[in-house]
């Protein structure tokens, strides 16, 4: 079934120097399409069109305090409309004016990192953004290996890629963050304030500064007979979700992008998250953190890292950098995924979720909000606002696992978090999360109280295996079988036991690539 055409408010940006304007797209259409089809840019390629294998890739920027943010994005699902405001380049872009090519392009060529090639264009702009966000520090082969980790190369090169990764410092620098950009980008995001001021409602002092400052101001408006909205407040948003409950809701696209390109959806209206102020941001109390539903995975994750540095193997290996740079927590959350990797950690840490809605606001435990596979108890009206995370406390055991096919950009088999609080030896609490092994996101209560009030030893741990290997039952699809994820779970929960004892060498993850280049 074909969509009637919709009205949108023109997308503006910034790229290649030149503003560019385009009409009457629909609110469905990808980046990826609008760059090939439409802008006849054929410089980015589309590989797999679900955002695993980077040969997309492009590069997007906003003035966050007067300073260029940039970051590397998947464009075949992204959509078009939520570059508006941006600057944008593809591989078209990176040559100096006196046609000198980046530092990026000229290392690929003198290591040799470029065989069929299909893929060179996404490894080059990834390269491009590791090169604008290192700035003067240098990049280690650990480093470039974190940043292509969204790229594939089936011609199995990466060595020489990851060389060029390492030597493009060494060259002549062709820098995004000029000047003129900056001037740009302002100018556009004063002439989009000032298309939209009569349509906002009036924010309180002070609150319009920080909505500009936190990222890229938009021309989408709260006009209702918009296809594409893009509300600046919450308060908007909730008007525009009550208004409109049918709309498809988006933040960072990562999973609804492929409802578009693999599923073939359309979308008659869509309402984007990420332009809302108050859902940007990060706070800290002294208790808790509260993480808005629309900060990046990738600012999110920072976040919790915070708190617990020994989260970070498990940051980075939440999908490859282009889909944490572009995917937001809160999405990962409300798309209710039993696969989810976010979900498991933050029910073992205690986290709860704020729903807000035009009525007020409601909070319950993460957990509480499944209901079925990919179902939540939002009502129509509503939305995910925050996250909210408790802080450490003292004797606090937390770790997080995730067992998969590939070390990176992979989808977990089973996912295992745990969150003991252990005093004089004995397990005064516990909490458990699950991903992988349930319809939904699920807490292993029962292997929770097995666990507490009991002493920290080996016996107790092994009581703990059985209880959480029976309490659930996984199917068997194409990442396992039930059998392997049961038998994973009580593993993970014995590496869990080896680690409090002191074993660091438990997974390869460990392993110094430095040394092992």
């Amino acid at each position: 079934m074909t969509l009637a055409k919709a009205h949108t408010t023109p997308i503006r940006f910034i790229k290649g120097g030149v503003l560019h304007t385009l009409h009457d797209v629909p609110p469905d259409r990808t980046l990826l399409e609008v760059l090939r089809d439409d802008m006849h840019q054929t410089g980015t390629k589309e590989g797999c069109g679900e955002g695993d294998c980077g040969a997309c890739t492009v590069v997007v920027g906003h003035l966050q305090n007067g300073k260029l943010q940039t970051r590397a994005v998947n464009s075949c699902i992204k959509l078009a409309h939520s570059v508006d405001g941006m600057a944008l380049w593809t591989v078209e872009d990176l040559a100096a004016d006196d046609g000198r090519m980046h530092p990026a392009q000229e290392a690929l060529v003198q290591c040799h990192g470029s065989q069929c090639g299909f893929c060179t264009p996404g490894f080059v702009m990834s390269m491009v953004a590791l090169s604008e966000q290192a700035g003067d520090k240098p990049i280690t082969r650990a480093s470039a290996q974190q940043a292509l980790s969204g790229n594939l190369c089936r011609c199995t090169g990466y060595r020489p890629i990851l060389d060029a990764a390492c030597q493009m410092q060494s060259l002549p620098p062709v820098p995004l963050d000029t000047p003129a950009v900056r001037r740009q980008l302002k100018a556009l995001a004063e002439s989009s304030v000032a298309a939209t001021a009569p349509m906002q409602k009036p924010l309180k002092p002070g609150k319009r500064a920080a909505a500009q400052r936190s990222g890229p101001a938009s021309r989408a408006s709260t006009d209702a007979d918009d296809a594409y909205l893009a509300p600046a407040t919450l308060a908007d948003l909730l008007a525009l979700r009550k208004e409109h409950p049918d709309a498809q809701l988006v933040a960072g696209c990562t999973d609804v992008g492929l409802w578009v390109t693999k599923q073939h959806r359309q979308f008659a209206r869509v309402l984007d998250t990420t332009r809302v102020a108050e859902l940007r941001q990060v706070d800290r109390y002294p208790h808790h953190i509260a993480i808005g539903a629309a900060v990046s995975l990738r600012n999110a994750f920072a976040a919790l890292v915070k708190d617990r540095p020994q989260l970070q193997s498990f940051a980075d290996r939440f999908a490859g950098l282009p889909v944490r740079n572009a995917g937001t927590l809160g999405g990962n959350v409300a798309n209710g995924s039993p696969i989810g990797d976010s979900m498991p950690l933050l029910i073992a840490l205690g986290s709860n979720i704020v729903l807000a809605s035009t009525r007020g606001y409601r909070e319950m435990p993460l957990e509480s909000l499944y209901t079925a596979y990919r179902q939540t108890c939002m009502a129509a009206d509503e939305v995910l606002a925050y996250i909210k995370v408790p802080r450490p406390q003292r004797g606090e055991l937390a770790r997080v696992y995730k067992i998969s096919k590939r070390t990176e950009d992979d989808i977990s088999a089973v996912c295992l978090a745990l969150q003991l609080q252990i005093n004089k030896g004995k397990v005064m609490q516990a909490s458990v999360g699950a991903g992988g092994v349930a319809a939904t996101p699920a807490r292993a209560r029962a292997t929770e109280d097995v666990l507490r009030g009991q002493p920290w030893t080996e016996a107790t741990v092994r009581a703990a295996m059985n209880t959480l290997r029976l309490e659930f039952s996984p199917i068997s699809d194409m990442r396992a079988s039930g059998d392997y994820r049961r038998e994973v779970l009580g593993n993970l929960l014995w590496r869990f036991w080896l680690e409090s004892q002191g074993q660091i060498a438990t997974d390869i993850h460990g392993l110094n690539l430095e040394l092992h280049a």
